[in-house]
């Protein structure tokens, strides 16, 4: 066995890696004032960010020459499913560190028969039979293990976040067990293979949703208000559990006097 997979299966060592990065988690997350459901300590930067990925989305994700939408539907859905059945392993350890073994069990099921029947992830026969998937992520765990969600980000390329979300990100590259189990020539490259799938996939959803983005972000009279609004009400919902955003008007500064 690997060094690195005996390390993996030593369960005080990682009960006590589990506890540093929660620590770290809980240090890096600003906590919000009492009483105050959305905590956007930075919205300077972020509308700045925000306004860099607007231009960002119309260049890429537009329907002109190099735009993504002129790529036919069944490339940009393939690169989806890979990118979904790629994060399988990593999705499988994230349950089992929430605690919830079915869900990994479910989650490992799809991630073989995609894998195998799927041709590496390019079609998606799980969901033929029934088996829908849930994707997590590591941002999902912290919040199972108590770290607050902290304040509200607008990252680069990458959209609406939140703290505890960004810090997730970076742990999930780090515990991905693809990522252990390649050789080491490889991991580089098929990383880097993963992310622009993964990146493809994601503007692949927003080409395949835009006439709802327009509706929803494009028209709306304070779009990076509204995309604040949407992805906190729709992340607190999927993670379940936490104080939902109270109906409100996201532009009363703009009737102000």
């Amino acid at each position: 066995m690997m060094p690195r997979l005996r390390f993996l299966m030593r369960p005080r060592l990682l009960a006590a890696a589990s506890t540093l990065v929660l620590a770290g988690a809980l240090a890096g997350c600003s906590p919000a004032p009492p009483g105050v459901e959305i905590w956007d300590p930075f919205e300077d930067e972020n509308r700045a960010r925000h306004r860099a990925n607007l231009d960002l989305d119309d260049l890429i994700a537009g329907e002109g020459e190099g735009g993504l939408a002129a790529f036919p539907a069944p490339l940009r859905r393939g690169a989806a499913n890979f990118a979904a059945n790629a994060g399988g392993p990593a999705d499988v350890l994230n349950y089992l560190l929430q605690g919830r073994p079915a869900h990994a069990a479910g989650t490992t099921l799809r991630f073989v028969l995609n894998s195998t029947v799927g041709l590496a992830g390019l079609f998606d026969p799980a969901t033929a039979l029934g088996m829908e998937g849930r994707r997590t992520d590591f941002g999902e765990t912290l919040h199972v293990w108590g770290a607050p969600e902290g304040a509200y980000l607008e990252l680069p390329l990458l959209g609406p976040s939140t703290e505890r979300d960004a810090f997730g990100m970076i742990v999930d590259l780090a515990i991905d067990p693809l990522n252990t189990l390649r050789p080491p020539g490889l991991r580089n490259r098929a990383l880097v293979a993963r992310t622009g799938a993964r990146g493809l996939a994601r503007i692949g959803d927003r080409v395949e949703y835009s006439e709802m983005f327009d509706a929803l972000i494009g028209e709306s009279a304070d779009s990076y208000a509204q995309a604040r609004l949407l992805y906190l009400q729709n992340r607190r919902f999927v993670l379940g559990g936490e104080a939902s955003i109270p109906d409100f008007d996201p532009y009363e500064d703009l009737h102000g006097d």
